[in-house]
């Protein structure tokens, strides 16, 4: 059911999908009572905390809901939803799935092997390891020292048996309690419960002993000190019976980097970091929150979560996550002492790696916002262009880029009344009759849903001081004050904006400057191929139907052979004499109107 007025829903838990007028799924939400909650983003736009809120609600055109039960039922749906869409207003995080994972799989016999992808197939799924190479070694030595399968279907002694690494269960060699025996021993050693497995493998070594069972006991004592040598190589020998990961952040506006210390058994064994994108206008608790909810719906959590604050609704994502994951699980947050100390050592790295991303990677939105003192993040930018020959047909073209990236279903296209050819003419017209709509004294009927009345938060001009200040001209005659101007002049490649003379330069290989020399050259293509269409149009109508001689079949046949109108239009008399079914004195004519329509054009 679509809503468009919050009042319609009920005032129960559940979840909330918003979608915008192409019927995308733009933000998913969560709330104990549903009314209340959706009610808070319709007030007046000035009204709205956040100006990442404020362009949403613009696109919004409908929602639906879902109802649950409880709010704990509304966190899990919600936590799938985001999941599974990844709308454009939530926080994204770059999950887990990407690093790989060691995954033992629910067969009778299972296997151990690395996977990058998990599913609901009952199996069990340790990490994520940032490093494969490390995560196919660990696998090797379990494989090894517990001597578990590796070939898939079981058909036979393999070269694994013949040299002792492998127990060989498809020839009954071992029963299915001792093998899973072996897998529950791998677990241990995978939730970080080394001191736990030790003790129980000594006590099955000192009873093979007292049972005069000496080659068991002696394989015991030979699996003890493998894991032994190796736990103490990998510096992870355990000191204390505690699993905890320590979680740090570090952000700017836009992204955040979230670098995971797990500890386990009292040691420091691996390092996670997680990017989060689409963070801007979220607080630190509730990017910490959001995280939470997202990575540890597919990553395992330890017993302990140590933060550094609070998150929000608490309560019932720890109940969530116990349920999830099986066990007793506490958040601690790190005031003081060795906690405090290593959320410093996590949040150093999150600093560093949020560094790195960013010189890997500049936002050229935020680098345009600081460069152009621009009063908020040009998230929506229009850009103008006018393509004309000699003033026939002459056209604009205007194209919108929404977060850095062509907005097509928002292109338009304006045939021009100006008389040319004077392109300064045409552009004031054509900014006059796009931004008429959002002049206060504007008198036609308002389409919130019309992409033509949004308000951009940049408008591009293609050229310097003179394009620019026409432009600054007709702001001022529609009234529109709020709405940032930058001319581009393509010589040099310089930045104009009002009441300043001199040009802002921005570095060469600057991605804010790429993205403005991207909207300009999209826009310039966009009105060109709508010149072309007009003027294929008009050729097609007028020249071709007019030359006597010229039926359907050989308009078409000229068509396809140059493959385009425009191959025709510049086509030589030995090309046109080519064309099948074309006679001589027939390809003379054509040829002959089509050069007398491009000198008259072109103004010969």
């Amino acid at each position: 059911m679509r809503i468009t007025n919050p009042s319609e829903l009920p005032q129960k838990p559940g979840v909330y999908i918003m979608h915008n007028s192409d019927d995308e799924i733009i933000y998913v939400g969560k709330a104990k009572k549903l009314r209340s909650r959706v009610q808070s983003y319709f007030r007046d736009e000035d009204k709205l905390d956040r100006p990442k809120t404020q362009v949403m609600m613009r696109h919004f055109a409908y929602l639906e809901y879902i109802l649950t039960n409880t709010e704990k039922e509304a966190l899990i749906l919600e936590a799938n939803l985001i999941k599974k869409y990844k709308p454009h207003y939530n926080i994204d995080l770059k999950d887990g799935k990407q690093y790989p994972y060691i995954k033992i799989t629910n067969d009778t016999y299972p296997r151990i092997h690395v996977t990058r992808k998990i599913i609901d197939d009952k199996a069990s799924y340790y990490g994520p390891y940032t490093d494969v190479t490390n995560a196919r070694g660990f696998i090797d030595f379990l494989n090894k020292n517990f001597k578990i399968r590796t070939c898939k279907n079981m058909d036979g002694p393999c070269l694994n048996y013949q040299i002792k690494q492998c127990s060989a269960p498809c020839m009954n060699n071992i029963s299915q309690e001792d093998y899973q025996k072996n897998i529950r021993r791998v677990k241990l050693l995978l939730q970080g419960k080394h001191k736990t497995l030790i003790k129980q493998l000594t006590r099955q070594m000192n009873q093979y002993s007292k049972n005069m069972e000496f080659e068991k006991a002696a394989l015991i004592r030979d699996q003890i000190e493998t894991i032994t040598v190796t736990l103490e190589k990998q510096n992870i020998q355990p000191t204390m019976d505690v699993n905890q990961d320590i979680i740090g952040i570090d952000h700017n506006d836009s992204q955040a980097a979230v670098v995971i210390l797990s500890v386990r058994n009292g040691k420091t064994n691996k390092k996670d970091d997680v990017l989060l994108n689409q963070i801007d206008a979220f607080s630190d608790r509730e990017i910490l929150t959001e995280f939470i909810k997202q990575y540890y719906s597919i990553a395992p959590c330890p017993d302990e979560l140590i933060l550094e604050d609070n998150i929000e609704d608490e309560e019932i994502i720890l109940e969530w996550l116990e349920e999830k994951h099986g066990h007793k699980i506490k958040i601690k947050i790190a005031e003081d002492g060795h906690y405090f100390t290593l959320i410093k050592i996590a949040k150093k790295n999150a600093h560093i790696s949020l560094t790195e991303k960013t010189k890997e990677m500049e936002n050229p939105l935020l680098t345009l916002e600081q460069y152009l003192n621009l009063p908020r993040l040009p998230y929506h930018i229009e850009a103008f262009d006018i393509s004309n020959i000699s003033g026939i047909h002459a056209v604009a073209s205007m194209v919108v880029f929404e977060n850095a990236k062509p907005a097509k279903k928002m292109y338009r296209k304006f045939k021009m009344n100006t008389p040319g050819p004077n392109d300064f003419a045409m552009m004031k017209e054509v900014i006059t009759r796009r931004y008429s709509r959002l002049a206060p004294d504007y008198q036609g009927i308002i389409d919130e849903k019309d992409s033509m009345f949004i308000k951009p938060d940049l408008v591009l001009i293609d050229g310097g001081k003179g394009q620019l200040g026409m432009a600054v001209e007709v702001f001022k005659n529609l009234g529109i004050t709020d709405v940032p101007l930058v001319g581009l002049a393509k010589k040099f490649e310089e930045l104009y904006v009002p009441g300043r003379s001199e040009p802002i330069i921005l570095p060469r290989k600057s991605t804010a400057l790429h993205l403005l020399q991207y909207v300009r050259d999209e826009s310039h293509r966009f009105a060109i191929t709508f010149h072309r269409q007009l003027r294929a149009n008009a050729f097609t109508k007028s020249i071709l139907d007019d030359i006597p001689g010229v039926g359907k079949k050989r308009k078409q046949a000229l068509l396809t052979y140059f493959e385009n109108l425009d191959g025709l239009y510049d086509a030589s008399l030995d090309d046109i004499k080519k064309v099948p079914s074309i006679p001589e004195k027939l390809a003379i004519t054509i040829y002959d109107v089509l050069q007398e329509d491009r000198m008259k054009n072109n103004g010969q």
